[in-house]
């Protein structure tokens, strides 16, 4: 038996997931016959990832090491204009006098994010960001167009 195949056969082997772990609907079929099933995304997980990522990328742009047109496609208008100004306020007081101003968003962590449902097509999610100075919440309200997520409201504590 050579090493490679001998790692290989004391792996641990993957459980198959069972129905409790998936959620199902049928598809339907062209020719009406047997219908497979396929498994249906967990909205909230998604919810959730979309939201931490659109979170620590708006926290970035307020630092100054991200642009905010990267965030162009994830939020609608009048929240991107309304974070490129914030942003622009933030530079203006960290170019200032102020010892403090100068370290304002700094190595921003996302350490959690909560979404509940509000409609089929609305969420509305928190999260907590924390970086050197103090800790921060976030509130964001996500819709869904087209089968795109976009955040309509972003507030930023």
């Amino acid at each position: 038996m050579s090493p490679i195949a001998s790692i290989r056969a004391g792996a641990a082997v993957p459980r198959p997931p069972t129905s409790a772990d998936r959620r199902t609907v049928p598809f339907p079929s062209a020719s009406g016959g047997s219908v497979p099933r396929l498994r249906l995304v967990d909205q909230d997980r998604e919810v959730c990832a979309i939201s931490r990522s659109t979170v620590q990328a708006a926290i970035e742009v307020l630092a100054g090491t991200r642009p905010a047109q990267q965030l162009a496609r994830r939020l609608d208008g009048r929240c991107l204009a309304a974070l490129q100004h914030r942003a622009a306020l933030t530079r203006r007081v960290a170019s200032g006098t102020s010892p403090t101003a100068g370290r304002l968003h700094r190595n921003p962590a996302v350490r959690s994010v909560r979404a509940s449902r509000v409609s089929e097509d609305v969420y509305e999610a928190s999260a907590v960001v924390s970086d050197e100075l103090r800790v921060r919440a976030v509130a964001l309200r996500l819709e869904r167009s087209r089968l795109v997520w976009r955040v309509t409201v972003l507030e930023i504590g």
